[in-house]
């Protein structure tokens, strides 16, 4: 079995436009302070990393990984969630989407998802350029206005939808294979890929291709009302990275999964600071160790009600005091027999 790796903190929710949160250095030297180990790096902000530039360029990846080991921290991962939801989008969601790219390919869908691929391809070899081994992502949804089966669906448009986001998928999953990384969807709302049921599908079309992998996030599982702890169970061969997030949910009269289109705080469930929600983390990272989960647990920080730099500082001493150092020795061996082959025989009638 294996240490899991941490406490780390994915910045994304942390990125501001006043110190320490404007550069890279500042903002991991706050991470440190609060005793993190690592950082997840979001790429769209130049600030903390410029993603063409670590793809193309080895002294520039490695002139970032010097800046984040100058502060004591390791970067665990890039992260490419808002390009990746652009890879694939349904219409309805145009509008909405476009601020996620450039100026340049706004109001244009194919060139927004070509630019959307080739960022899934610079993060691929900026990874590599980085010595990292698994990348985060979002899968994009061309099906999520059709979740719910009402009005009835389509014949075949289910397997039509997936067949396209596997065609647009594949390429970058070989181009991640070639480069010796694991490309993990965060199984969430909104995506396609949302459940243990989605993935598999997608995974099916994409020929269970060995770098399609998981970001295991329960907190999104708590709002479906999925059992997270068997998730692990199902998927822990693919589950390559790690979001240490807390949520609850408390259905009423009034209210239940759906929300009743209510704000985050007046939502049955809403995402929560690390310990003031439901998500059982001792059995979470017990499963973890016991499968020999090999990745880093990052914090992501998403709390309606607490002020995330109280939930930075809480949330790291909560992902060490749940971190398992696992035992290197069975709890009984004090008691072993020592004996051998020939014994062992004996011991069971075999002369």
């Amino acid at each position: 079995m294996t240490t899991i790796q941490g406490p780390a903190v994915f910045l994304a929710q942390f990125i501001g436009d006043q110190p320490p949160f404007n550069d890279l250095k500042s903002i991991c030297r706050w991470a440190n302070s609060l005793g993190f180990k690592g950082v997840q790096i979001p790429t769209l902000d130049p600030r903390f990393i410029d993603l063409q530039k670590a793809a193309e360029s080895k002294d520039y990846a490695d002139e970032v990984n010097g800046i984040v080991r100058d502060c004591g921290l390791r970067i665990t991962e890039l992260s490419t969630h808002l390009q990746g939801q652009l890879v694939a989008v349904h219409p309805a969601y145009d509008k909405l989407f476009d601020g996620f790219a450039p100026a340049e390919v706004r109001n244009n869908p194919a060139a927004r998802q070509q630019w959307a691929v080739q960022q899934l391809k610079y993060a691929a070899k900026a990874s590599q350029n980085l010595g990292l081994n698994a990348h985060a992502t979002f899968s994009g949804s061309l099906l999520w206005p059709l979740v719910y089966p009402w009005p009835q669906r389509p014949a075949g448009i289910v397997e039509t939808g997936f067949q396209e986001l596997a065609s647009r998928w594949l390429p970058i999953l070989n181009t991640f294979d070639e480069c010796g990384i694991d490309l993990c969807y965060e199984t969430h709302a909104g995506e396609d890929l949302h459940d243990g049921i989605s993935y598999e599908m997608f995974l099916e079309k994409v020929n269970n291709h060995p770098r399609a992998c998981l970001l295991y996030d329960p907190s999104h599982f708590i709002l479906q009302c999925l059992d997270y702890l068997a998730f692990i169970d199902h998927y822990h061969e693919r589950i390559k990275m790690f979001h240490v997030k807390d949520a609850e949910f408390n259905p009423s009269g009034k209210q239940g999964v759906y929300g009743g289109f209510q704000s985050w705080v007046d939502r049955a469930g809403r995402f929560r600071s690390l310990g003031d929600g439901q998500v059982n983390f001792k059995a979470i990272f017990s499963k973890l160790a016991q499968y020999d989960y090999k990745g880093w647990a990052v914090m992501e920080w998403e709390c309606a009600l607490k002020h995330p730099e109280d939930g930075a500082r809480e949330g790291a001493t909560f992902i060490k005091d749940h971190i398992i150092h696992v035992t290197d020795k069975a709890f009984d061996d004090f008691a072993a027999a020592g004996t051998d082959e020939q014994t062992n025989r004996e011991l069971i009638g075999i002369r």
